[in-house]
């Protein structure tokens, strides 16, 4: 698209824009009476419009039919969860039976290595990316603990080439054939928090795959932001979180996703808990565990209804939408968008004031840009902030923004580009 520097332009944009009306479903901060432009999505999405109601609906539930309500009612909690795996599973390229939604985002990590992290004196090392989110650092480094081993040795991070921002697809390849006899896992984030980067997942699978290595993924920043196809990639696991692209409450509940393949393979150990447990023979209590078909035999505990409720409200809104592929159609064009009037700021300014971190390529960057500011790089986020733009900081220089497609306008696109330039004037 041939992009122009003019409010005409971003206002025909969202008048063309066939989602425009998604934006009604969610609720805005205010700011002296009127909507915050909200560009911190990747962080924690906004509130559905219904999320209240629904939950007042459990809660109206869980009064008038106490016990009953997992058997009884219109949405008996027993059977909750599977309300929402179908459409997970289209949000995530998977079957319905490869997907469950279980605890939070790190537990799930946790639980999931305790299957597929299965070192040996010669196969032990786990390869992720350098800079992934710090939860991600010390639920490996403490797996790689638990069994016997120095982090240092066993956890193997792949860093951007020295003047680089982002990996290169070759080097993340190259460094794990380069460890094919002792490498156990490779665990890598679907979409880098810090720059937006979205990886090769499938080459990555490939590859891991050919040395011996499961191929596993946190999905934290990518699930509901970009198209995943983690069946056809032939992925052997992965968790995300809720509360990001799929808006469904601060510490929203997880999911996890593990490949068919793995159902019937005695080989992986599992902890195992009631609610993993077949459901048609659950309340037999019988003595010896008989997993559920699928990923739901990974579950544990019995669900929390009221984040199910949350996430139920968040993910009829994707229906609404019509899945992911039209909201990651107009999330390309929002961020190229913002990409483009940052270009011309620095044009303006006759350097690069403002670089842009995150991957140019479409395809390779989720609704996302990183931006390092050269000066001033604080006084410029609080200067957005006075001005009602919420992002988000990242130490030491470095602003987030990420125009979500659910709730994102082209306008509010061009008026943060106004509000950016007019902020350079004032450092």
């Amino acid at each position: 698209m041939n992009y122009q520097n003019t409010l005409a332009f971003a206002t025909a944009l969202d008048e063309q824009d066939e989602l425009k009306d998604l934006k009604k479903l969610f609720l805005v901060p205010q700011n002296k009476g009127k909507d915050v432009i909200y560009f911190c999505g990747n962080s924690l999405g906004l509130q559905p419009v219904t999320a209240q109601q629904y939950v007042l609906d459990q809660f109206a539930n869980w009064k008038n039919l106490g016990i009953e309500g997992f058997f009884e009612g219109d949405d008996p909690w027993l059977g909750y969860h599977k309300k929402l795996t179908g459409i997970l599973a289209n949000l995530l390229g998977a079957k319905k039976d490869e997907v469950t939604i279980m605890n939070s985002l790190t537990v799930n990590l946790h639980l999931l290595m305790v299957s597929f992290y299965k070192p040996t004196s010669k196969r032990y090392k786990i390869i992720m990316e350098g800079g992934a989110f710090p939860s991600d650092q010390y639920a490996f480094a403490s797996q790689a603990r638990f069994h016997g081993y120095d982090p240092k040795e066993a956890i193997i991070e792949i860093f951007p080439r020295e003047g680089e921002s982002i990996l290169r697809t070759e080097d993340i390849l190259k460094t794990i054939n380069n460890h094919a006899d002792d490498l156990a896992l490779v665990l890598f984030g679907g979409v880098n928090y810090f720059t937006g980067q979205f990886y090769d997942i499938e080459a990555i699978t490939k590859t891991a795959h050919k040395v011996g290595a499961f191929a596993g993924f946190d999905l934290a920043h990518a699930a509901g932001n970009v198209l995943l196809n983690l069946h056809d990639w032939d992925v052997d696991f992965a968790a995300w979180c809720s509360y990001k692209y799929m808006n469904s409450g601060p510490g929203g509940i997880s999911g996890i996703f593990v490949n068919e393949k793995h159902f019937n393979n005695q080989s992986l150990n599992r902890f195992e808990g009631w609610w993993g447990y077949r459901e048609d023979k659950r309340f037999l209590m019988t003595h010896d565990f008989e997993p559920e078909i699928g990923a739901a035999g990974w579950q544990l505990s019995t669900s929390p209804v009221m984040l199910l409720t949350l996430h139920k409200a968040a993910l009829d809104i994707f229906q609404q939408a019509g899945g992911l592929e039209p909201l990651r159609a107009k999330s390309q064009l929002l961020t190229g968008y913002l990409e483009f009037l940052i270009e011309q700021i620095n044009q303006n300014k006759g350097e690069d004031v403002l670089r842009i971190i995150t991957p140019k390529n479409k395809d390779e960057r989720g609704c996302q840009l990183s931006i390092v500011c050269k000066n001033n790089a604080r006084k410029t986020f609080d200067f957005l902030t006075s001005h009602s733009v919420i992002g988000d900081w990242r130490e030491p220089n470095v602003i987030r923004l990420s125009p979500v497609p659910l709730y994102n306008s082209f306008k509010q696109v061009f008026d943060v580009a106004g509000i950016l330039a007019a902020s350079l004037g004032e450092n």
